[in-house]
């Protein structure tokens, strides 16, 4: 073997020994993935993500895929016209303008897999495939966290005087 292969072996085995890292496919990024389910009973879980387009064209997020799920859909939250929250599943996808981002995050948009195959795990990584219209396919590994905190992960901005 040469050394670069070594070398190519060794970040390799790095890399994956890391666990969960961000995904990226072109100018397409995700980052601080994680995925749950409201109980280990639970027919249904979602995955939340930071999604950045670091590219200089708009893109358009259109579909989700998993094989840990019957369904697999991209959802929101909107309020109905008795000031309702409600989730709804958004057909038509999200835009992702250029050098901007998606948040996924509870309570607003993200991944929901309905029909769960086998209850998420803590700790486990599952599947994701996310369907960009211009970026293609951006597969990737979601760590199943069953303890995070709807805020976990995000500074939290004060202003004091």
């Amino acid at each position: 073997m040469s050394f670069k292969t070594h070398m190519l072996a060794a970040a390799s085995a790095a890399v994956l020994s890391l666990g969960a890292l961000p995904a990226f496919a072109q100018e397409i990024e995700v980052h601080d993935a994680y995925a749950r389910a409201s109980s280990m009973m639970s027919s249904s879980g979602a995955a939340f993500m930071m999604i950045h387009n670091n590219g200089g064209a708009d893109d358009h997020l259109v579909d989700a895929r998993s094989d840990v799920a019957d369904k697999v859909e991209l959802h929101t939250h909107r309020e109905d016209d008795n000031g309702v929250m409600r989730m709804i599943h958004v057909e038509e996808g999200f835009a992702l303008p250029a050098d901007g981002m998606i948040e996924m995050k509870r309570g607003g948009h993200h991944v929901m897999f309905l029909g769960l195959r086998e209850p998420f795990e803590q700790g486990a990584m599952i599947p994701l495939t996310l369907v960009f219209e211009k970026a293609g396919e951006v597969p990737f590994e979601v760590p199943v966290d069953l303890d995070r905190k709807p805020m976990h992960g995000k500074m939290e901005h004060k202003h004091g005087g």
